[in-house]
Parts: structure tokens; sequence; C-alpha cells
């Protein structure tokens, strides 16, 4: 049950699209008061109006200077770790944007400050809050199908749609955590991780096929090795359908997870129907408000966040492999004692 005790002072920074979502879901939640940490005058401005918000801030700098018990971070990938760090020094608890990264570069002096400081780090892996996804997961953990053998994902989207503004953002450079595999593929690759374990294999290809303006991958096609389970993900950016399907085959039943329908399903015999597992509805922000609430409440009461920092690296691992494995066409092993990440 949702702690509603206390109210936190929440600094997020970068307030961009997914920032603003932030902004206003944990104010949905009624357990914080915002701070706004953003150089775009304007856009600070115009959102400290709109959501009543009384403290704003150019910079890290000025920010850091303030007292904050909890920070989203929500600006571009290449950004996160320096900031992390930084906040993490502070005491601040703080919630990631994914990618984590688009290096490794960093991340062991994250990692150690986190220790060190024993402030609460995930990752905003925000597909974990999913209802009908946690129910497939909650369903898999509890045995009745057997061993997961086999996941495929397929997924799509006209991105354009969505994000118009994706030429001027940082979709349009790899560096700043754009093009397909960073972008959504990785959001799909966290959750086949957390369904069925982590990848230790994948290899890759990936294409810049039709969106304009941008020269980054916009089509990827991944096999990967989840130990003894095998893998594969498509996905585009530039179909008509809005749809994410990720189907589990387990040795006694097959588990489908639709996104765009709101439900999973499962069939267990040959010829029989689906049988339709739907969850309540959801509206735009309904996921990023549970991770919001899941997020506060492994502040005030230890409970596991939804997506943790060691997973979060452990998705990181994926998607370097990936682009490496995209540049070179070769299978690319992923070590994780050895942190074998491709650098």
């Amino acid at each position: 049950m949702t702690t509603m005790s206390k109210s936190h002072q929440l600094l997020i920074v970068g307030v961009g699209s997914i920032g603003h979502r932030h902004l206003r879901s944990f104010l949905a939640t009624g357990r914080v008061e915002a701070a706004i940490c953003e150089p775009n005058t304007e856009l600070r401005q115009r959102l400290a109006e709109l959501y009543r918000v009384r403290r704003t801030y150019a910079d890290l700098e000025a920010a850091s200077a303030d007292h904050h018990d909890a920070a989203v971070i929500a600006t571009p990938a290449n950004l996160h770790i320096p900031m992390a760090t930084r906040l993490a020094d502070c005491g601040v608890h703080l919630l990631i944007e994914k990618p984590l990264s688009t290096s490794w570069e960093g991340i062991e002096a994250l990692r150690s400050k986190v220790v060190e400081r024993g402030v609460v780090a995930a990752v905003a892996y925000v597909y974990r809050a999913h209802p009908a996804l946690r129910a497939m997961k909650a369903a898999l953990e509890s045995g009745r199908f057997g061993r997961p053998v086999q996941l495929v994902a397929v997924c799509g989207q006209n991105f354009p749609t969505y994000r118009p503004a994706y030429r001027e953002i940082y979709y349009r450079d790899r560096a700043t955590g754009g093009g397909a595999i960073q972008d959504v593929l990785t959001h799909v690759l966290n959750a086949g991780e957390w369904l069925i374990g982590p990848v230790d294999r994948l290899l890759a290809d990936a294409e810049h096929q039709v969106l304009d303006g941008v020269e980054v991958e916009d089509t990827v096609h991944v096999l990967t090795r989840h130990g003894g389970a095998m893998g594969s993900y498509s996905l585009n950016q530039h179909q008509a359908p809005n749809e994410i399907t990720v189907t589990v085959i387990c040795e006694c039943g097959t588990l489908r997870f639709e996104y765009h329908k709101c439900r999973w399903r499962w069939m267990a015999r040959p010829d029989e129907p689906w049988h339709d597992e739907p969850a309540a509805s959801i509206e735009r922000d309904t996921m990023f408000i549970a991770q919001a609430n899941g997020f506060l409440d492994a502040i005030e009461r230890g409970a596991p966040p939804f997506c943790t920092l060691e997973d979060g690296i452990q998705t990181l691992r994926a998607n370097l492999a990936a682009l490496t494995s995209a540049r070179s066409g070769t299978w690319q092993s992923i070590d994780a004692e050895a942190r074998g990440v491709a650098r």
C-alpha cells in the first residue's frame, strides 16, 4: 500500500517532453513539493507558472546549493551520469531517465557514490509500471507455464506523429541518446530482461530506412540469448500502427503482452482460444504516476524500485553491445562480471 505521509522536496532536472511528464506525474501523487532545473528560461518560467512551482533554477550548480531529498534526471542521456553522481554526493535519491547513459564512462563512480551515500537510485524504464505487463511477469514467476524458452518482441509506431520535433532534439544523435536502439528498443530490451533474465549475447542489424531529416537508425532487428532462452526483437519507428507485442513461449504455455490493447493473454493447449487477462484501462500518465509512487515508496520504506540501478546498468550493456554489433555485424558477448561493455 502506498505511503502518503511525507512531502518530499523533489527536483526535476530538465523539463522537456519527458521531464514535463515526470513533473506532472509526481505532482499527481500528492507526495512531493517540486522544483525545476532547466536552462531554457521561457520553458522554465512557463511550467513554473502552470504548476505553481516556487523554486526554479537555471543550472544544476544553483539547484545543488538548495536542499532536495530526491531528483528526477530527465536531460539528454549523455548528461545523466555526471549529474546523477553530483546529486548522489549531496545525498539526493535518484530516478534517472532511460537509457542510463550512452557510454560506460562514470558508471563505476556513480555506483560507488550511491552505495557510499546510501541513496535510492532507480532508472525510469516505465514499461515495468504497466499493469498488464506486471501481471504477466507475476504469472511467469508463478511457474504455472514452466520455463521460458523463447521471447519474441514486435514493435512499431510512426515516431514523427508522437514526437514531431524529433529532428531538433536528442533523437538526432546517438551521442545524446538518439536512434531507435537507445530511444525505444531499450525499453523493450529492458522489459525482456525483466521477464526472462539478462541478455548475455546478441546480434543486431540496424539501418536508417525512412525518417526524414536524421541519419540515425529507425529500424532494428536483434537476436538475443538470455541464458538458456532465445530472443528476437523487431522495431521500426515509421509504420502506421502504434503497437508493441511481447510474446514469451514457455515449456507449458505461451504468454503475450499487448501494450496497445492494455492486456496480456495466454494459451496452454493447441487449438484452444486465447485466454485474455485485461488490465484496468490506463490514461496517458498512469504508468508514470505508478512509477513515481514506486520510487517514493522505495525512499520511504525500502520497497524495491521498479527498475534498480543495477538493472539499468545491465540494459546499458545490452544497448552498447547492440550498437557495436550493428556496426560490426558480429555477435557480442555481455559478461556482467567483467563489465564487458563496448567502449
